[in-house]
Formats: C-alpha cells, structure tokens, sequence
C-alpha cells in the first residue's frame, strides 16, 4: 500500500514504517478486524503525521493467543538463555540500525527536540546487550543446601506470557526496559503501544522479525484504554508490566490482584528539589530549571517541588525566571530548539488548566503561564513558575507533566524534609548542598526511589522505581529482572549431572 493511500504527510519522517495498517501478530503482519485507526498528530504542526491500525477486541485475543502459544508450545522457553542472547543482540543490532527512523518520528509524536531524540535513542540497542550479557552471569540456577540434608537448588524461570503496556512520552526506552529483560527470561510478549506515540514499536516489530525470533514471542498492538484494559483480566496473561498515571496503575492492581496476576508498575511523581542553606541558588536554579524543561516537562522523574528556605525564595524564583527565560522553545528539528511543544492539543489544554488552578489557589506568577506570543500553532506553552506555593495546594500535590515548577517555602532543614516526603508520591527527589554528608543524611530520609545530589538524576542501569504511589517494582539493571521471573525450589537427594 503507498504511504499517502495512509495520510501520511512526511513521507521522509515515516517510509521506513512499513506496514502502520497491520498489526504484528505471531510473527506475520496481519490484517486488523476492523479497518478503525488511530491518526497521530504532529505536536508542532498540528497537521496530520500518519496513521495506524487500531486494535479491536479479537485482535487483542488474537495477539495473546499467539504469545500464549509461542510460551506454552514454542521454542523460546527452551533456549538455553546463551540462544535467546544471540537474538537480542541480533535484534539490538537492528535497532541500531534504525536510530534516525526513530529520530524522526519521537519529535513529531510528543515535541522532543530531535538532538536529544536522538542522543536518548542511541543507548536504546544496549539496554539488549545488557540484559543478553546476563545470560552467562546470572544465577539463574544457585545451589542451595537444605535444611534437612541433601541437595537444594534454587532456579529462576520465565514468569510467562507478559504484555508490556507502553505510554507515548518515550515508547523506545520504555519498550527495552521491559521487554529486554522479559525475551532473556524466557517470557514472550505483548506490546501495547500508545495511540499517540506508535511509532517506535512498529519499528521495534520489524526489528523482530529482521532478527528472526520465533513466531509470537514479540507481538505488537495500538489499542485504546478499554481494549487494552483486555490485556489485564485475560488469564493467559501472566505479567503486566506498566508504565503510566498513578490512577491507571491503581486500576491495574486492582485487576491483577483479583486474579492474583504479576504485575509492576511505573507511575507518577511531584518529585522534589530540596535547596539546603548552604547552596548557590544561581547554580540550583540553572539545573533545575534546564533539567524542567526536559521533553517540555513530560517526564515523571522531573524535579517539579522546588522546597527552598523561606529566606532565600524570592533569589530562587528570580534566579528561575531568569533561567527560563533563556530557554529557546521552538520546532522540534530546529538546532537551536531547547524546549519543543507538548504532546497533544488536549495535553496542553490540561497544563493551562494546572496553571490557572496554581494562580486561583493563591499562587504568584513568576515567569511564563501562556503560549510563546512568536509560535502561533503547535501545542505550545511556556516554561513557567509558580512562587509562594503551599505544599497543601492542588498544584503542588498533582503531576502536572509539563514545564511547570511550583516553588515552595520552608522555615528550616527538618520541614523540607517533612515537606518533600508530604505527597502520594515517591518517585524522585535531588537535595542540593555541598556537602556529601549532609546530603547522605537527608536523601536517607526521604521516602524516593531515587534521590539524586545537586542535579536531576535518573539511571536505569542501576534500578528505577518508585515507592508509595509511584510504582511496584523496578526497571533496570540486575533488579529490572527480577519482576519477569519465577523462583522454584528444587530439594533433591542428590545433584543433576548439569543444571
């Protein structure tokens, strides 16, 4: 089929994606049950980008029953984990390959600026050669004596049939921390890509099948939330990995929990930046500020509380607006671009409506709060900062996602603490000092899942997660795992020749 039978508008942004009116299912792109699809909009232009295939219910059926098939009947499972290795890098190596086609579709989906596009893409490929360089180093079987005598052994098996359900603000990533990890296992999968953001699992699909691996362990669907919701009560789904709202989340749990399901979670944040006395406010402002501005704000990780002395919040709020001020928004492909538009029409008119909310509950305008007066389409708005805000307020306790910073005053050390554990959340958080032993010493009391010193950080090749209502569970590293495995105690009389 030519691309603009499709609507597709850049035909140079998309030409790779081969088939957006199939489904891949069972390792054949197939033909969906219905001819609905999902237009993708681009974030800058507002014009149309293309188009997908839309999954129905009994396509949905349809992919589960092939990776059910495949973990049940088909080779995967029984690969030594050094065979299935060889496929991921295999498929790696395809992804590699696909860099720029990726490149070019992230901004168009959600408004990254290209160059981080493509910096972030390009550690994507390793994220399969981490978890394939496991299979020669995990103990996937570890001998372990029995309290009665004889021979125990501890083995780690695939957990199942797992459906990785994707959001749109970094689908490539995301899709590798859970299905790289689930493919070394031994699981096989089902993508669930985000009607906003398909685009980078199709290309991971082709990548599969490039790479040869066998019919049904990587299948991919675009479906909206109440087919995907299928994903979760079918019981031939064994784990659901999740990346998303904290409210989609709480539904997931409650799901699997009725049906005792395997599941990890990677929800919200209101993460916090915790200014100690005795920090240069000009240099916490400019981590800040640039790191808030990240993907126009839409990362869960950013550091959106910014928890100051009172006596040093009008420097802070100054030293923002400064900061943001400078930062050029603009067409996503443009070099000189730091900050893109935000994803979706409706997205940006859920940002305006936070910011109005901050300003009626009391807050002060400090910098931004509208649209780029030079922009006058795309789903544009400006970086912005609210001063004088009560941790209490609606604005300081919801995930806003998007470039705004609420800025909160505290009358010493011990109530910015208080202050920044005061949230359903617990994703992230940075305390700025320049001691290291002073930051040890608060960033262990905080209840984060990660807290970083002096800047916005985040590393998946440790663990990631977060605790209270961010998320169950972690993504990356040797913990990353975990969650796509089933531990079996072996208590024998004797040992196996080999195991």
């Amino acid at each position: 089929m030519k691309i603009m039978e499709l609507g597709i508008v850049d035909k140079s942004a998309l030409a790779a994606v081969r088939s957006p009116d199939r489904l891949y299912i069972g390792g054949e792109w197939v033909t969906p049950s219905s001819d609905a699809m999902f237009d993708v909009i681009d974030s800058a232009t507002e014009e149309l980008f293309f188009r997908v295939a839309e999954a129905r219910s009994r396509d949905m059926d349809r992919a589960v029953g092939a990776a059910r098939t495949a973990f049940d009947e088909g080779p995967w499972p029984r690969l030594s984990h050094a065979e299935r290795a060889g496929y991921m890098r295999a498929l790696a190596d395809g992804l590699r390959a696909r860099t720029e086609d990726m490149a070019q579709i992230w901004p168009r989906q959600t408004g990254l600026p290209y160059a981080s596009a493509k910096a972030g893409l390009a550690t994507v490929p390793g994220v399969f050669d981490f978890y394939a360089g496991l299979a020669e180093t995990y103990p996937w079987a570890e001998p372990m004596p029995p309290a009665a005598g004889g021979f125990g052994l501890l083995v780690r098996e695939p957990v199942g049939v797992v459906a990785g359900i994707i959001p749109w603000n970094g689908p490539a990533s995301l899709i590798a921390y859970k299905i790289a990890p689930a493919l070394i296992a031994g699981c096989t999968v089902i993508v669930k890509a985000s009607p906003e953001a398909p685009g980078e699992a199709y290309i991971l699909a082709e990548a599969a099948e490039a790479a040869g691996l066998p019919a049904g362990v990587v299948n991919v669907v675009t479906a909206d939330r109440e087919v995907s919701e299928e994903l979760v009560t079918d019981p031939r789904v064994d784990k659901i990995g999740f990346t998303g709202s904290t409210a989609a989340g709480r539904r997931i749990a409650s799901l699997m929990g009725n049906r005792i399901g395997r599941f990890t979670l990677e929800l919200g944040g209101k993460s916090a930046a915790v200014i100690l006395d005795d920090y240069d406010i000009e240099a916490a402002a400019a981590a800040i500020g640039m790191a808030g501005c990240r993907m126009t704000g839409q990362v869960c990780t950013l550091l959106s509380r910014v928890i100051v002395p009172r006596s040093r919040h009008a420097a802070m709020t100054a030293a923002l607006a400064d900061v943001l001020a400078q930062v050029r928004v603009g067409d996503p492909f443009d070099d000189e671009t730091q900050m893109g538009p935000l994803s979706t029409a409706r997205h940006r008119d859920r940002v305006e409506g936070w910011i109005a909310t901050g300003l009626r509950e009391g807050a002060d305008l400090v910098a931004g709060g509208g649209r780029p007066r030079h922009l006058d389409r795309g789903y544009f708005v400006e970086p912005t900062v609210l001063g004088n805000v009560d941790n209490s307020w609606s604005v300081a306790q919801n995930e806003i996602f998007g470039p705004v910073l609420a800025v909160v005053p505290v009358p010493d050390e011990a109530a910015a603490i208080r202050t920044a554990n005061d949230t359903i959340y617990g994703l992230n958080a940075s305390v700025f000092t320049n001691d290291p032993d002073r930051f040890y010493a608060v960033a262990r009391q905080l209840r984060s899942g990660t807290v970083g010193h002096n800047a916005w950080r985040s590393d998946f090749s440790m663990a990631f997660g977060g605790f209270k209502q961010s998320g169950i569970g972690r993504e990356g590293g040797r913990e990353g795992l975990l969650p796509y495995l089933e531990t079996k105690t072996l208590i024998m009389e004797q040992p196996p020749s080999r195991y």
